[in-house]
């Protein structure tokens, strides 16, 4: 486990010069907001990553412009985003990071976001939020359901007023080990969900793996973990370019009719020339290319090693294969181990060898992607929320805060 100096250090590498040149942006903004908020009186303000709208942060935006059209709210993206148009024919949006965004925030009540931080500026309003410095009302709609030990995400790091859950055991666990005062944590199950009830499969093996953030990061733990700071020679990338070039790809392909699609996590997506390229059984898909929601709708099922998007498979009751080749220094470097036990779940089995993972895979094909009755009952369980009222659930939430 590493020591907390260490992380405040690795925090402080992350602080871009940029984001530092921004502060003048404070000041300005201060100047501005007694004139804004005459005009707004009850602003929200909603946003995922700077250039996304496809997670609960859409999701949630959506549904208030549909059902509270009154409601002054206002999406913040950034205007090159491929999903930036769609934001914006909803309604009110500003550009990420702009000096508008800056106003805005500083005059909504409630700020809203699939992101820890959801601001214009991590760095700055990371200190006037957790510090005390602004006492808005702030509400994490999450960008997965939780299932690791998280601590960047207990309340004295983010002092969040509304954290929205997914699921039953994650609330339970979150409630339970992150530290917030009573009532903070909500269990509603997540706005996305809502799109997650009608769909038309089709015979697709979606691959998504998460990220490495020693890689990713490319600091001093790529040479410890991975023995190398050459990222293609790193045992994440060779461990999956040989799997999406193993010969069982093309023979499973051909036998039953299906196709593989290889679709890394938008914080490996700066690497695609480092994955082999697409060929007749697989694609290497590119973020840019696909709506994510709709590709697991698409897909018949599911190979990831610990990305937890593999609960949306779940949630539509659909298999889910780990392929877990670097379990205990994925433990050690990134996720420590929380309430899900990946080795002991009704829903998929966790391997070890690209070998395991393909005989799993043809069996779930073989067997037309039937899934088992003990599936169905931790499913039961696990999702008691199951229905297209994630987003209502959600709005009450942040309209009674």
């Amino acid at each position: 486990m590493n020591s907390k100096p260490s992380e405040i250090f690795r925090k402080l590498r992350r602080v871009k010069f940029n984001d530092l040149v921004q502060i003048w942006k404070l000041p300005v903004s201060l100047m501005f907001v007694p004139f804004y908020r005459m005009r707004y009186k009850n602003l929200w303000i909603v946003c995922e990553d700077k250039n996304e709208a496809r997670d609960n942060g859409y999701w949630f935006f959506k549904y208030v412009r549909k059902t509270h059209p009154n409601q002054e709210c206002v999406y913040a993206i950034a205007k090159s985003s491929p999903d930036y148009s769609k934001v914006q024919c909803l309604g009110n949006t500003v550009e990420f990071g702009s000096l508008r965004h800056w106003i805005l925030y500083l005059t909504s009540v409630k700020k809203i976001s699939s992101q820890k931080a959801g601001n214009p500026n991590a760095a700055i309003f990371y200190f006037l939020e957790v510090y005390g410095f602004l006492r808005d009302k702030r509400v994490f709609l999450q960008h997965g359901i939780i299932k690791d030990n998280l601590k960047w995400l207990y309340y004295d790091v983010t002092k969040m007023d509304r954290f929205i859950c997914g699921a039953y055991p994650e609330y339970q666990y979150v409630n339970s080990t992150f530290l917030y005062p009573k009532g903070n944590v909500c269990y509603t199950g997540l706005c996305r969900f809502d799109g997650l009830h009608s769909f038309q499969c089709e015979r697709i093996v979606l691959i998504m793996p998460t990220w490495r953030e020693w890689i990713a990061d490319e600091d001093d733990r790529l040479k410890m973990y991975e023995g190398t700071t050459n990222i293609p020679k790193t045992n994440y990338f060779i461990s999956w370019s040989n799997f999406i070039c193993d010969m069982r790809i093309k023979d499973i392909s051909q036998k039953y009719n299906v196709k593989f699609i290889f679709f890394p996590h938008r914080n490996m997506q700066k690497y695609m020339e480092y994955f082999p390229t697409s060929n007749d059984y697989i694609e290497v898909a590119d973020a840019k290319k696909y709506d994510v929601q709709g590709l697991l709708k698409r897909a018949s099922m599911m190979i990831t090693d610990y990305s937890s998007v593999f609960f949306d498979m779940l949630y539509m009751k659909k298999n889910v294969v780990f392929y877990q080749f670097d379990y205990e220094i994925f433990r050690k470097g990134q996720y420590e181990e929380g309430y899900f036990d990946y080795r002991n779940t009704a829903f998929g089995k966790s391997c070890k060898t690209k070998e395991e993972v393909f005989d799993c895979v043809e069996k779930i094909i073989s067997s037309d992607f039937a899934i088992s009755n003990d599936y169905l009952d931790v499913h039961k369980k696990f999702f008691q929320l199951y229905d297209t009222d994630n987003c209502k659930r959600v709005y009450e939430i942040v309209r009674d805060l």
